[in-house]
């Protein structure tokens, strides 16, 4: 594979020309316009139009850009994963939503690796669009998220359903504003007027939570990571607040439905099924 056709093309549209991609790459200009030529013969197309300023994309090139980013990605990632490591069959690809990471994911990976010994886990954690991306590029095996994309082919599961509820420290205030994706967002501001404009703002929930467990607050979490508090009476529940549904999806292709991946996901429902505690504590003493 030439590889590096595509890594050419690529710091020429980052610097916007021949002379300083071929500096970039420490080569001669004549050598990266004899590979940028290359790639368009194979391409049937032409990429780039130069002129005194530099090089400007075609349209043909603008199209090519997401595919050329996608081509050296893979192979990067081929690249750390092979070869793979002595005594394993093959590499289960997980990722997660951040605030799925801890203990879900975390949890997963250690019963694969207890039950499934003879594959090597990489688990990656990222925003929910970036996992499905990742999907449907496949490079990633199975991911959970909030908030699905329904594409040919992907076979999308609820793993569990929950709720996002108003709880409080203490001392209630100031109101934190937790961003729990975009359904929560109208949901919320909906329903919620006089709090779309919050003091305080997080996009982590696990940070978030512990802001109003140090500093006082009240805001919108899982229920079953906040449970552990109220049991302990560390939070309190907001009465009468609304309640907003936040269920979490496992997705993957069906084309790459392999017994060890279903060995894999029936772990990850015992997980569900069996705990309850999610509370993410920081503080061993709460």
């Amino acid at each position: 594979m030439d590889i590096d056709l595509t890594r050419t093309f690529l710091e020429v549209v980052r610097h916007g020309s021949f002379v300083s991609a071929a500096e970039r790459l420490h080569l001669t200009q004549t050598a990266v316009t004899a590979r940028i030529q290359k790639l368009e013969s194979h391409l049937n197309a032409t990429l780039f139009v130069r002129n005194r300023a530099g090089a400007r994309l075609t349209p043909d090139g603008e199209a090519f850009v997401p595919f050329a980013n996608q081509i050296l990605q893979t192979w990067e990632a081929a690249q750390r994963e092979l070869p793979m490591p002595d005594g394993y069959h093959n590499v289960l690809h997980i990722g997660g939503e951040v605030s799925l990471c801890n203990p879900l994911m975390l949890r997963w990976v250690g019963r694969i690796r207890e039950v499934i010994g003879d594959h090597a886990v990489r688990a990656e954690v990222a925003d929910g669009q970036t996992l499905l991306r990742k999907l449907e590029q496949g490079t990633l095996d199975a991911a959970l998220v909030y908030q699905p994309n329904y594409w040919p082919g992907m076979q999308v599961e609820q793993l569990l359903e929950e709720k996002l509820i108003l709880v409080r420290a203490r001392k209630a205030e100031p109101y934190v504003y937790i961003d729990w994706g975009e359904t929560f967002r109208r949901q919320h501001d909906r329903a919620l007027p006089e709090h779309a404009k919050a003091p305080v703002a997080f996009n982590l929930g696990p940070l978030a939570l512990q802001y109003i467990l140090e500093y006082g607050g009240s805001g919108y979490f899982r229920t079953r990571v906040v449970q552990h508090y109220l049991d302990r009476k560390v939070l309190r529940r907001v009465p009468k607040a609304p309640e907003f549904s936040y269920p979490t999806y496992l997705i993957y292709s069906r084309e790459r439905d392999v017994p060890a991946l279903q060995q894999a996901f029936a772990l990850l429902r015992e997980i569900v099924e069996q705990d309850t505690d999610w509370s993410q504590r920081w503080d061993p003493a709460i």
